[in-house]
């Protein structure tokens, strides 16, 4: 979800600098709103609500700044309970990342440029590193940044970085699953993204009746997708670095225009690995009359 952009500075375990935002849900979904500095993939029930918001357009138009051309992402895994996981979330997720590089599923933002030109399909994968200590919840993303600092010590010079927090805390009664912002370690600017555990929730769960994955890593791999689109075609920006992205005239980014809305049971990545993964939101596509619809019945929405 896209809101409009301040800057926060916080002195926590790093150096960090916080990208924030004015609260962007109507006066009465102010208990289903997320941290205010955060762009928020609403839980299945609160994305129902959002859905009743107006659309005055349904294509998206840019606010003349940057996109992430490419992606060098990492996955932290924070909470006590990583310390004894036997599961496949942590492969799991490296597997999604890689195969997400070069795929149909990342060809689907390609069409979005910026001032530093047009997103491109490959990105790079680093793997992840488990950090035991107690995680906090997606409440406070100075808190949340400030972990990403602590432990990527050598974020990606550029900016491109995009660092996924899977945290083992669960969501109760947030009304939303997950969200991304930005900030700066130091002087480098980096992408994030925050995830509740997602473990027998059926507000973030995608249904996913493969059997390849659990439905813990099946909800999270839905999740990542919306969240890492959003990062690559509006990142989150201020007034010291450049203008926002593409979003929609109600706010809304690729991720929350097709959210909850699938084009196909799976989606094969370039590495042969299937994922349910919500599709994304296409200009091209609603201009032509293709891709699938939306839950307000807009056709736009590309799964690759």
């Amino acid at each position: 979800m896209k809101l409009v952009m301040l800057v926060l500075s916080t002195s926590l375990l790093c150096a960090c600098a916080l990208d924030a935002s004015d609260p962007g849900p109507a006066s009465d979904q102010t208990a289903l709103s997320p941290p205010a500095e955060a762009h928020v993939t609403w839980a299945r029930d609160a994305s129902e609500l959002q859905a009743l918001r107006a659309r005055r357009s349904p294509n998206m138009t840019f606010h003349g700044g940057k996109v992430m051309a490419t992606a060098v992402t990492k996955n932290i895994f924070w909470g006590t309970s990583w310390a004894n996981y036997t599961g496949d979330k942590m492969t799991g997720l490296d597997t999604w990342f890689t195969g997400y590089s070069n795929s149909n599923y990342a060809g689907t933002v390609t069409e979005f440029t910026g001032t530093n030109g047009a997103i491109g399909r490959a990105t790079t994968h680093q793997g992840h590193v488990v950090d035991t200590s107690a995680a906090t919840g997606g409440n406070n993303t100075a808190a949340i940044l400030a972990e990403v600092c602590k432990v990527i010590t050598s974020p990606d010079a550029a900016g491109n970085g995009f660092y996924s927090v899977y945290t083992d805390v669960p969501r109760g009664s947030a009304g939303f699953c997950a969200w991304h912002a930005s900030g700066k370690c130091g002087s480098t600017t980096v992408q994030f993204a925050f995830f509740w555990s997602m473990d027998g929730d059926a507000g973030c769960d995608p249904s996913d009746a493969s059997g390849l994955h659990s439905q813990g890593l099946a909800a999270l791999a839905n999740v990542t997708g919306h969240e890492l689109s959003e990062a690559r075609t509006d990142p989150s920006t201020t007034s010291s670095t450049g203008s926002p992205g593409w979003f929609d005239s109600s706010g809304a980014e690729n991720g929350d225009k097709c959210a909850w809305t699938w084009g196909s049971p799976l989606i094969t990545f370039s590495n042969g690995s299937q994922w349910k993964v919500q599709g994304e939101w296409s200009n091209a596509a609603f201009t032509a009359s293709t891709g699938y619809a939306n839950s307000s019945g807009q056709l736009g929405c590309l799964g690759g």
